[in-house]
């Protein structure tokens, strides 16, 4: 049973979704019945807004049905007519969610939005209603008992104990007056969360940055200023140039832009999001967040609302991850000091008469690595042209290591003209799964790049993948090529592990299917995959000049992988003050929770020596949306970096075994790749590597190893 399995019990018991759409009706929506295209790939040209509504409400009430035939089963509980029958369940339910939830993050509008408004609580009461009745819980509870006299396989008894603890853990142990007020909690987060989300996207887009003059953009490539063109003139701001946000604290233009008090105006624009006032300010959507994440963490029996989250990662405590983040954030602020007092020495030296802000150090940590490396990142651009990056960066690693071969489908539907869809075939030549690639950015579409499923692989239901990549890359005004910066280069790669996880899975049960494990253990294997991304053989493969299509030569990749620590303070430091900011709000416990959101951010991030003005973190909390916008990264934003100690010791042990080959890409599909969350999952890395994951190879990738004292005579 998937996450959003638990959506429905409880909606028709208590009246929460309406009578449905006209019955007349009902037998055109086409997402009623499963797709009949490839892999059930949804049939995007004839969807509408108005289906989503409709089929939420047929899918809460078929999977109604379901769930209360298992709990009022009369026949005495076994594992195939109470566990596999909970899986068979929803899947109604679950079609239309991954559609709806998918499209609503790739390409929103305002009908999709109330829809989301709507729904939320919705969802939030059918999962209650599910884990929270207590004839269900009482078969399952029944079965766990005596699990080990049933005779299951590996996988099937992993599943039972799953089940068992996520019932427990959403509250199946509590009173009935308990159960009430969780329910009432559960229901206001699941709307604030909404909430928040839907503000982010419309604050990101309201905050679009108007510059009047062409000479203010000086700095900017030719490029770079046509797409601010076409941003102008979307926005209807013809003869004006307009600047996109991303939804980081930093913005590309930053790097490029000559104008100080421009890029301190935009730099200023983009951490205020959310707290400036209006209809779209998340102050207090925020500390009503924390403070019901934290009465709900108290009921159900936790310290704080981190201790609940962490204790189902691989993490397991808020001291491991405390440990962690203490271990590695003095000597990544040192690094970023160190850093900032180049950036300095070059400003002084251009007797530039400021000392270095925020908004100065993409700009001038550029002329630094300039100076330091003799090339300018710019200079890369040409070399990494997106579809080439794509067919012969990143497919061709993974044909290299596991046999892929990809065709495009220009004969599927798609939901935006940019979006592309390419069979994936496996090494036998079987057809394996499709994967959608949604780089380019646009209004309509949520921030940062992820991976999501349409269809997720089990055995048990016969499915096959559908899972999707999506980028927010500035779209190439028409005619021109889309050149990306390396860092773009990277996140392409990094996504696509992601889809390698969801591609390779080959489990039985849907519960845990592809990335269906532990937050902090779900970035490990797409972090493991941008190592092609500067492995010789495929950087050379990819990186050609798009219009002469020669390699990019040594006097420009040399020093680019001679540069790869460079900048590193800067990089670790703003991530750690993200995920140490996501800690201190949910290690707070009821009775602590701030009337002052800024004021706790800036106290937090100085009692643990994060408060390096010139270094803000990658989010402020109001515009955090890994964290604010649903459960899954809460208190999990660490997972980043706990994820990069498992991936920098995977990267020595492919170093070490030879790289680049099928042997080894087969091995790290079948130990890891394949399993989805069928396994424990540090049981999964062991078998990969053969042992315990070692600190010491992440320290040195970020530069971040202890000082070392010469030795005198």
């Amino acid at each position: 049973m998937k996450t959003t399995l638990p959506l429905l019990l409880a909606a028709l018991a208590t009246g929460l979704f309406s009578a449905g759409a006209d019955p007349t009706k009902m037998h055109e929506n086409p997402l009623l019945t499963a797709s009949p295209l490839p892999f059930q790939l949804p049939p995007f040209d004839r969807l509408q807004d108005s289906d989503f509504a409709p089929a939420y409400d047929q899918g809460i009430a078929e999977q109604l049905k379901e769930v209360e035939a298992v709990a009022a089963n009369p026949v005495p509980a076994t594992f195939d007519n109470t566990l596999v029958a909970l899986e068979r369940s929803g899947r109604l339910l679950n079609r239309v969610d991954d559609v709806f939830s998918n499209l609503n993050g790739a390409n929103t509008n305002p009908v999709m939005q109330q829809v989301e408004r709507e729904m939320a609580p919705k969802l939030s009461a059918q999962q209650d209603a599910i884990q929270l009745n207590p004839a269900l819980f009482a078969r399952i509870r029944t079965l766990y008992d005596k699990r080990t006299q049933l005779g299951l396989d590996a996988e099937s008894l992993r599943l039972l104990e799953r089940y068992y603890k996520d019932f427990v853990r959403a509250g199946a142990l509590l009173s009935e007056s308990d159960k009430t007020r969780l329910k009432t909690l559960n229901a206001e987060l699941a709307a604030l969360q909404t909430t928040f989300s839907q503000n982010v996207l419309k604050e990101t887009n309201a905050s679009a940055v108007v510059v009047d003059r062409r000479t203010d953009l000086a700095g900017m490539s030719a490029h770079e200023i046509a797409a601010t063109e076409e941003a102008a003139t979307a926005a209807k701001k013809e003869g004006k140039f307009v600047i996109r946000l991303l939804n980081t604290s930093g913005q590309p233009a930053l790097g490029s832009l000559e104008n100080r008090p421009l890029r301190q105006r935009l730099q200023e624009v983009s951490v205020s999001r959310g707290s400036r006032g209006g209809e779209f300010d998340n102050r207090a959507v925020v500390l009503r967040i924390v403070a019901l994440r934290a009465e709900r963490a108290a009921l159900l029996g936790y310290a704080s609302h981190a201790a609940y989250m962490l204790e189902d990662q691989t993490a397991r405590t808020p001291a491991a991850v405390d440990q962690l983040l203490a271990q590695l954030a003095p000597p990544a602020v040192a690094n970023a000091r160190r850093e900032a007092a180049d950036i300095q020495a070059i400003i002084d030296a251009e007797h530039g008469g400021f000392q270095l802000a925020a908004y100065d150090w993409d700009f001038y940590s550029e002329r630094v690595r300039r100076a330091r490396y003799a090339f300018d990142e710019s200079q890369l651009r040409p070399y990494f042209e997106l579809n080439h990056v794509l067919q012969d960066g990143v497919f061709y690693a993974a044909h290299r290591l596991y046999g892929l071969t990809f065709k495009e489908r220009h004969d599927l539907p798609v939901y935006q003209p940019d979006v592309r869809v390419f069979e994936v075939f496996d090494a036998d030549g079987q057809p394996l799964a499709l994967f959608l690639a949604d780089y380019f950015a646009r209004p309509a579409k949520r921030g940062g790049a992820w991976m999501s499923a349409y269809i997720s692989q089990s055995e048990l239901l016969g499915t096959k993948p559908v899972v999707a990549n999506h980028l927010n890359i500035p779209k190439p005004p028409a005619g021109e090529p889309a050149l990306l910066t390396f860092d773009e280069v990277r996140t392409m790669f990094h996504e696509f592990g992601h889809a390698l996880h969801g591609m390779f899975s080959r489990v039985r049960y849907p519960r845990f299917s592809g990335t269906s494990v532990p937050r902090d253990f779900v970035e490990f294997p797409s972090q493991v995959n941008e190592m092609w991304a500067v492995w010789p053989e495929v950087l050379k493969n990819y990186a050609k000049h798009y219009q002469t299509g020669e390699p990019m030569p040594p006097v420009l990749l040399d020093p680019m992988l001679a540069a790869r620590k460079f900048n590193q303070g800067f990089m670790t430091t703003e991530y750690l003050a993200a995920a140490l900011l996501d800690l201190a709000w949910h290690e707070l416990k009821p009775g602590e929770i701030p009337v002052d959101e800024p004021a706790f951010e800036t106290a937090a991030l100085h009692r643990a020596g994060m408060d390096f003005a010139p270094v803000p973190p990658r989010y402020h909390s109001t515009y955090f949306s890994h964290v604010f916008s649903g459960i899954s990264y809460s208190a999990g934003y660490y997972s980043y970096i706990w994820a990069e100690v498992l991936d920098a010791d995977s990267v020595e042990w492919f170093q070490q075994h030879g790289g680049l080959t099928r042997t080894n890409g087969d091995h790290f599909r079948e130990t890891v790749l394949s399993r989805g969350g069928s396994e424990e999952p540090m049981a999964l890395f062991r078998n990969f590597t053969g042992g315990d994951a070692d600190i010491k190879p992440l320290l040195h990738r970020r530069g971040l190893e202890p000082a070392t004292t010469a030795k005198t005579d």
